[in-house]
């Protein structure tokens, strides 16, 4: 019998954090988090990390587990997230993965084998550049290199394109465990809204402080390109004001708060949830107790 595992994904700011406890609380779970900014050690505010309060009510897992100055790529995460599932099914829990990040979840869950020889930023650039052309160019490059797909789509044409690049056995690999995926959503206004609130919460919090040791210690870090930090670079040079700095924040987690729907909608295929629908608690209870039951 497969592991049934809860995965709660969704945009920014939506409520992820929050139900993923909840959850874990009530079916005696331990969060695993899928997010990339959140692995690193001293970046609390500005990746919305979880409370030490809040990590003291669950378990949670995948959390803190780089300095900053350390690279982390979906390879680390697959490896590093399917052994966590393993220890706590052991444990008789229920594993719970909580995250944003887009391509981290879909590996796992897909059972990429992004080939651990293979430069893994060579790999994901090249993913990247992939995903961002249209889907008649896309198409265009499976004809051009003269791959043969059953049932194009998008995500098999990337694919092939990969293995195609770096030739080495890239194949997927069943997963041992059954996923149930819940994604969250809301009225754009009122996502938008929480998004401008956090970051107003963050920098009385101490963003600008966090941002100034990134900015001063490790500028040219992987993490210090992550959104709510690099917006903030300007500022400390003299380049911008504070308040067109923390605005390109606001602009830039909004249009990635955009893009992490458009993912999880064409690729993951989840249950989704409009979290202000008040009638929300019940029907993802439903889905949740059909799912454990089943």
């Amino acid at each position: 019998m497969k592991t049934k595992l809860i995965v709660i994904m969704g945009p920014t700011a939506v409520g992820k954090s929050a139900l993923g406890i909840e959850l874990a609380s009530k079916y005696q779970g331990e969060i695993i988090s899928g997010d990339s900014q959140q692995v690193y050690r001293g970046l609390d505010i500005g990746t919305a990390k979880v409370s030490p309060a809040e990590q003291a009510l669950v378990p949670h897992h995948l959390l803190d587990v780089r300095e900053v100055d350390q690279g982390y790529s979906a390879f680390d995460f697959v490896q590093e997230a399917q052994a966590k599932i393993q220890e706590i099914r052991a444990r008789g829990a229920l594993p719970i993965l909580v995250g944003g990040t887009g391509l981290y979840l879909q590996s796992l869950l897909e059972g990429y084998h992004l080939g651990g020889d293979v430069d893994q930023t060579a790999l994901l650039a090249y993913r990247q550049e992939l995903e961002a052309l249209d889907t008649e160019t896309l198409y265009g490059l499976v004809v051009q290199k003269g791959l043969e797909i059953r049932e194009l789509n998008r995500r098999r044409a990337i694919r092939a394109l990969e293995l195609a690049k770096f030739g080495q056995d890239l194949s997927n690999q069943e997963q041992d465990f059954e996923p149930l995926l819940i994604a969250l959503d809301d009225e754009r206004e009122l996502l938008y809204q929480r998004i401008n609130q956090r970051v107003d919460a963050m920098l009385e919090q101490g963003l600008l402080e966090e941002a100034k040791w990134l900015y001063d210690q490790y500028p040219q870090v992987q993490a210090a390109r992550g959104i709510g930090y690099k917006e903030l670079f300007p500022y400390f040079e003299g380049e911008s004001s504070l308040e067109a700095a923390l605005e390109t924040v606001k602009k830039n987690t909004r249009r990635f708060a955009k893009r992490q729907l458009t993912w999880f909608r064409n690729r993951m295929k989840p249950h989704f949830f409009m979290v202000s629908n008040p009638t929300f608690k019940e029907d993802l209870e439903a889905v949740v107790e059909e799912f454990l039951h089943d």
